[in-house]
């Protein structure tokens, strides 16, 4: 089991998708999407910009994986499917992407990583379709805004001053005894699913 700890520098509820009962990373984060394995945990952690560094945003044990085309197709994740005009939770639904045509080019609905008229964005595109995989659990809490604070422990870990926190990109490369009690300790909180709103909707109309 490893875990795959990275900064959520913006916490809409798009990346993660915590909705709808399951937890979803389908886009942005490709290398850890490529990755990690059925069993491993994600954590994210706060933005430094927001004063939430060492504050977790979320935690999933990855209990399911699975292409674009399959998440789009898959009637369990017809919610997540983004519907501007609905609540928050359906504007910025993750299920984006499908393909179409006999060049099986990449189709990217209108959604939060779509340009601002609505048009398919490639840059997005090009970074998001880098790992075909989405992954899922139902074994995830989000807190959001409001995500408890790392205890310091767990930023100088061990005789290698390991950090559970991650600065540019993502770690993976961590003791399995320092995995062991960072999840231990998320767990002891006993709280389970959506916890909190995304930090970020409180700049959001």
């Amino acid at each position: 089991m490893r875990l795959h700890s990275y900064v959520v520098a913006r916490d809409y509820g798009f990346a993660p998708n915590p909705f709808f009962g399951i937890c979803t990373l389908a886009t942005c984060k490709p290398n850890i999407r490529s990755v990690a394995a059925i069993g491993d945990w994600v954590m994210g952690t706060g933005s430094k910009l927001w004063n939430r560094e060492h504050h977790v945003v979320y935690a999933m044990r990855v209990t399911e994986s699975m292409t674009f085309e399959q998440y789009w197709s898959d009637i369990r994740f017809q919610q997540k499917r983004p519907n501007l005009r609905g609540s928050k939770k359906q504007a910025f639904g993750d299920n984006i992407y499908s393909r179409d045509g006999a060049d099986r080019q990449w189709c990217q609905v209108n959604s939060h990583h779509s340009l601002t008229d609505g048009s398919p964005n490639p840059r997005n595109i090009t970074a998001d379709t880098a790992a075909n995989r989405v992954l899922l659990s139902n074994d995830f809490v989000y807190w959001g805004g409001k995500g408890p604070k790392i205890p310091k422990r767990f930023l100088n870990y061990g005789p290698y001053h390991e950090n559970v926190c991650a600065g540019r990109g993502h770690k993976n490369r961590f003791s399995q005894q320092l995995v062991d009690e960072v999840i231990a300790w998320v767990r002891s909180f006993h709280e389970i699913g959506f916890c909190g709103e995304p930090l970020d909707w409180r700049r959001t109309p």
